[in-house]
């Protein structure tokens, strides 16, 4: 059943904005289609009906409106060796696969994995993505005429200075009509789109790869795919989390999941290549007016009236005016407060950032980089609860009461042992100890293993041994997997003598 109120918000808020929004973005998505088809080998036109493909089919499926998936370099880069080595047909073929491999994600909850990727690592994603989109637009900006810097300086002014007059309509949009108009007018010596590719004719039709079915086809594209499924969900769900930031609100990432992948699946089989979100011209999107879904479904349907029937005049739009949209985005896109809270933040924060935005920027890879944070940002969690341990030891006649405090796992297992060191080694060795862990936890089986050997290291002393406080989720770690209760050793919820 069709929730009235959920049909409106998402697609009938704004009709006007959300329309205009799209058309900004859909003349944005053509030079970088273009050019990512270009990184990964193939005719223009596989990236360009992907853009289509991916963004009307998401429109409906994804989890987070108003963001905006096409084919993007993320993927691009994966497949270059797929299509060198055994041609287009069977990029189409691993497209599929990887669509697949989105949905059974989408059904084993991999969006909950999100939950691991620390703030410091997405603002560093964020501005690797933003210097990455400037350091795009830098092969526009050289050995070329002066037009084009004057070109682009008042395309930035039109986007930056016309909201003050009104913001009815998006001024990315002005600015890329006013520069065509005049570029088209003067005949311009300036890059056009048309230089970046042949557009395609006519509309994308339904195909399957043309790929033998066996076992030696899915043994080539299967290692593609899975990779392509995890770039693309990794770039989506970030990309989806900044624009929850950016517009307050939440979406559902399991459903970005499924519908990733089912948009994918549609792409290929119309001759398009695998996509994602892009976080670009999800912000053109957002900063234009685009709030829900109806904004993302015009870029594509947009995209794909300007192909099959105004190529000719798409063509001559001149590139100057498109990168400054996207220097207008990469400023945007930049988390500008992060600067200042390098020295606010903690250190540790503020590393993991920094190390962040340098992986992807070197590597090109958005997947490196969030995975070299998220596992500094593990690491430095690590020994932040690492040092949230003690251990006092004090006498009691012939007790010795060791009072641990804090968490015990696998990291803080050694500084546990050598706290509890061998009783007879103390200046006032006692008979009996008592290790009181009421203010402690114990959280994997390398701390159970760590309280065997100090038990039974007590006990080769001559001493016995008594161990108390262990709360329900310790005590139940215990009964399964420590070895005491062998050896005669009391463990329980004793109180002290």
């Amino acid at each position: 059943m069709i929730n009235t109120a959920t049909l409106r918000r998402d697609w009938l808020s704004n009709p006007r904005a959300e329309v205009l929004a799209g058309i900004v973005v859909a003349l944005a998505l053509i030079p970088e289609a273009i050019g990512f088809s270009i990184i990964a080998g193939v005719d223009p036109r596989v990236g360009l009906y992907a853009s289509v493909a991916i963004a009307m089919v998401i429109a409906f499926t994804g989890g987070r409106p108003g963001m905006i998936s096409a084919a993007t370099a993320a993927v691009a880069v994966v497949v270059v060796p797929l299509v060198r080595d055994h041609g287009v047909e069977y990029l189409f073929a691993a497209t599929i696969l990887m669509g697949i491999f989105q949905g059974i994600a989408a059904l084993l909850r991999l969006d909950l994995l999100m939950q691991f990727v620390s703030r410091s690592v997405i603002t560093g994603f964020v501005n690797a993505l933003a210097i990455l989109i400037f350091m795009a637009q830098l092969p526009e900006l050289t050995d070329v005429t002066w037009v084009t810097y004057a070109m682009v300086a008042a395309g930035l002014a039109i986007i930056y200075l016309f909201p003050r007059l009104t913001t009815a309509i998006p001024s990315p949009l002005v600015a890329i009509v006013v520069l065509s108009v005049i570029s088209i007018a003067m005949q311009a010596p300036v890059n056009t789109v048309a230089d970046m590719g042949q557009l395609p004719e006519g509309l994308p039709y339904f195909i399957l790869p043309d790929v033998p079915l066996t076992w030696e086809t899915l043994r080539i594209i299967a290692p593609y795919s899975l990779t392509m499924a995890a770039v693309g969900l990794l770039e989506s769900l970030l990309t989806a989390q900044i624009v929850d930031d950016m517009t307050h609100t939440d979406s559902n990432k399991r459903r970005e999941c499924a519908g990733q992948g089912s948009a994918n699946i549609v792409a290929a089989l119309l001759g398009g290549m695998g996509g994602c979100a892009m976080i670009g011209q999800s912000v053109i999107n957002v900063t234009s007016g685009g709030r829900g879904r109806l904004s993302t479904f015009t870029a594509g349907a947009f995209l794909l009236i300007m192909l099959s029937l105004l190529g000719p005049w798409v063509g001559q739009v001149p590139m100057p005016a498109l990168v400054a949209v996207m220097i207008m985005v990469s400023i945007g896109t930049f988390s500008w407060n992060s600067i200042p809270n390098l020295r606010r933040h903690p250190w540790q924060s503020s590393v993991v950032m920094l190390v962040t935005v340098a992986v992807v920027v070197a590597t090109h890879n958005l997947a490196l980089g969030v995975l070299a944070g998220v596992i500094l940002s593990g690491i430095f969690f690590a020994q932040k609860v690492m040092g949230m341990f003690g251990v006092v030891r004090t006498r009691q006649d012939d007790t010795a009461i060791y009072t641990v405090t804090g968490q015990i796992f696998f990291a803080s297992v050694d500084r546990f042992q050598a706290a509890l060191g061998p009783e007879s080694e103390q200046p006032d060795p006692a008979g009996h100890v008592l290790i009181d862990v009421t203010a402690a936890h114990f959280w994997d089986i390398s701390a159970v293993g760590a309280l065997d050997k100090v038990v039974e290291r007590m006990r080769r002393n001559g001493r016995s041994v008594q161990v108390v406080g262990l709360n329900r989720a310790s005590s139940d770690l215990v009964d399964k997997y420590a070895l005491t209760d062998k050896t005669g050793v009391e463990i329980g919820l004793a109180p002290h003598p």
